[in-house]
């Protein structure tokens, strides 16, 4: 019979010579002759081409691979088959007998699987074996060339179960990337089992009892077949899973029909109940730590014990299958009715949509097997961390956070751990999203508090951890709060100081204490600075004078060329303060404005400085009046000509050259 495919065609040829070959269209023949041990009388190719079947004298439709393979039955019949056709794009075949009966069978491939951690082995092609890693979705193929009855994984073993032996293969390398495998061992036993586990140096087998009551015992096999332990169990065995231990030490759970699930160890011939409910085991988990335990029964329903006291925890309703994180004690995942289930220690339960049975949990990644096709589901953990945040528990938070969440999430984590001054838990959050700005203000108050005596009073220790969160609200733009804070620890100043900083000085009036009155200077000074900076030299101007700031005031003013704003200056200035009163007239004179020079110099006494200043201006009736007032200033005097320098000694020769130009006074 002939099969068309992509590649090239194939010729399946059966004949009485009891032989099934294959064959291209060329004549060459593919692989060798089959040995049938029947006279063949129809066979068929399945849609795919990758199986066909093949009945006669033997009574029997008989399913083989693309390269003859026996693989098994697929039905006996009471007569010869004579004919058989496989339905197209189905599985399905119908048969036809030599007595005239008509059979029509539906041929369903069970998934022959197992799973340890990231590594994933199934059967493929009946015949073959994959490991797939799936986190770096690498793969291998094993091929076995025979049926593969049974798949166990286990650290760096592989078990696979053949019709005639048990072969055992390991990795070449312990790097847990590695995907080569060996034979180490074969076991040429034809052995019957019902469910098969691999362990470092063992086999463990659940077997039929002589009774015939099914799958009640466990038979543990070295590598080289010899038994070396048996287990009989109270009633049928539903589930096993090794969770690990050293090597030749291994525990193992087993669940049982009548609810019970026993826990035993590959050197020990005595098994430990570790629990006993009511309802049959169908899956089951234990945590990282082994202190929990999540069992699902045949009603669906997902349970989780504490093992030291044997009590139910919670449980949740629509599960087929369960798995706990192999890195955070509190998180596991069960699956049911198409959704995903993760729930955190006795948090509500997220929920996504995912078709399939939940096999395993590591990190932020959920293995699914749906079907025939095993797949890793990335699921971040924000959810289950924003659940420990509302509860203040920084530390299971960051714990969950390291599973795998957002750079977002993490600076939430680090926000709300410093806010709860978990200072540990922030650094580290914030390492994560490489924020130096509050690395930096963790690092000063962790120096502060070492620095800080140790208070026996708790009102002074309260004090400072509010002032240690007064700081963190104002990194985080807080400012109220953080000042609220500031006053509530008797630290009006920085509440003070911080709203100066920024430029709030309506805030920061808020906070001046009544016990220093320099404050409220130093902050209009502040005030007077920002606004000087800001190009509003007016108002700066202004707040130096409400501050006391005369100099600064009169430097500024005099700048700007404000002379009116000068001579105001100048009648509120003491006359005992000669420095300020001194630069205004000095300003003023710059600016032409002399009667107001002259009032500055009268003001603060400097008759010399005054009679100089009429004489440069030409207004001799106030410089004869003072002269006349002050007889010291009547001995000497020189102005200055165009032609040169003279000198006079009488009031009378003054007055008549003092209509001479560039006129000066000197003394």
């Amino acid at each position: 019979m002939l099969h068309r495919d992509e590649a090239h065609d194939l010729l399946a040829v059966a004949d009485w010579g009891q032989t099934l070959s294959f064959y291209q269209l060329t004549g060459k023949q593919v692989g060798k002759d089959r040995l049938l041990n029947y006279d063949p009388c129809t066979l068929g190719w399945f849609p795919k081409g990758e199986y066909l079947v093949t009945g006669g004298s033997d009574r029997q439709l008989t399913l083989h691979t693309k390269d003859g393979v026996k693989l098994g039955l697929v039905a006996e019949m009471k007569s010869w088959v004579w004919c058989a056709k496989v339905r197209p794009e189905t599985n399905a075949v119908a048969i036809g007998c030599q007595d005239g009966t008509i059979a029509y069978y539906q041929v369903i491939f069970s998934t022959v699987h197992g799973l340890y951690r990231d590594r994933y082995a199934y059967r493929d092609y009946m015949t073959d074996v994959i490991i797939q890693h799936l986190v770096t979705e690498q793969k291998v193929r094993i091929r076995c060339r025979d049926l593969v009855k049974k798949i166990a994984i286990y650290r760096n073993r592989l078990a696979v179960q053949l019709p005639d032996r048990i072969v055992i293969y390991e990795l070449y390398s312990e790097d847990v990337t590695d995907m080569h495998y060996r034979i180490k061992e074969k076991i040429n036993k034809k052995i019957d089992c019902n469910l098969l586990v691999v362990t470092a140096n063992n086999i463990i087998l659940c077997l039929d009892t002589p009774n015939k009551k099914q799958e009640r015992k466990l038979q543990c096999l070295s590598f080289q077949g010899v038994k070396e332990r048996e287990w009989i169990m109270e009633s049928l065995i539903r589930y096993i899973k090794v969770v690990g231990g050293p090597a030749g030490k291994e525990g193992i759970l087993v669940g049982l029909k009548n609810g019970q699930v026993m826990k035993i160890f590959v050197n020990n011939p005595f098994p430990v109940m570790l629990l006993k409910q009511t309802t049959s085991v169908r899956c089951l988990d234990i945590s990282a730590s082994r202190s929990k335990l999540a069992v699902v029964d045949e009603h669906s329903m997902c349970q989780v014990y504490d093992i030291g006291s044997k009590e139910l925890i919670y449980q949740e309703p629509n599960a087929n299958s369960v798995a706990w994180n192999l890195y955070s004690e509190q998180m596991l995942c069960f699956s049911g009715i198409g959704l995903l289930n993760i729930k955190a220690s006795n948090f509500p339960i997220h929920q996504q949509k995912m078709q399939g049975f939940v096999v395993g949990f590591m990190g932020s990644k959920i293995f699914c097997l749906n079907v025939y096709t095993m797949s890793s589901v990335d699921v971040p953990q924000s959810a289950q961390m924003y659940q420990y945040l509302e509860k203040k528990m920084f530390r299971e938070a960051y714990a969950v956070a390291c599973l795998g969440v957002t750079e977002g999430d993490w600076d939430a984590l680090a926000q709300s751990a410093l806010e709860g001054l978990e200072f540990e838990i922030a650094k580290k959050s914030f390492i994560r999203t490489k924020n130096l700005k509050y690395l930096e203000l963790i690092h000063t108050i962790e120096v502060s508090r070492e620095n800080c005596l140790i208070m026996s009073e708790e009102r002074e220790e309260m004090g400072d951890m509010q002032v240690f969160l007064a700081d963190i609200y104002a990194y985080q733009s807080k400012f109220q709060d953080a000042a609220k804070l500031y006053k509530r620890a008797n630290q009006d100043q920085k509440a003070m100081n911080m709203f100066t900083d920024l430029r709030m000085f309506e805030y920061a009036k808020d906070y001046i204490t009544s016990a220093d009155p320099g404050d409220k200077k130093l902050l209009i000074s502040k005030q007077a600075e920002w606004a000087k900076s800001s190009n509003e030299p007016r108002v700066a101007a202004e707040m130096f004078i409400s501050a006391g700031e005369y100099m600064k005031a009169i430097e500024l003013i005099g700048e700007n060329g404000w002379a009116d704003m000068l001579i105001d200056v100048a009648r509120k200035l003491d006359k005992a303060d000669r420095e300020a009163l001194s630069r205004c007239a000095v300003w003023l004179q710059q600016l032409d404005k002399y009667s107001g020079a002259a009032e500055c110099l009268a003001k603060m006494g400097d008759t010399k400085s005054l009679l100089s200043l009429h004489v440069g201006t030409k207004h001799w009736e106030e410089a004869f009046a003072i002269a006349k007032k002050h007889p010291e200033f009547k001995a000497r005097f020189t102005y200055r000509t165009p032609g040169g320098w003279l000198r006079v000694t009488s009031l009378k020769r003054l007055n008549k050259l003092s209509t001479r130009p560039a006129c000066r006074m000197r003394q």
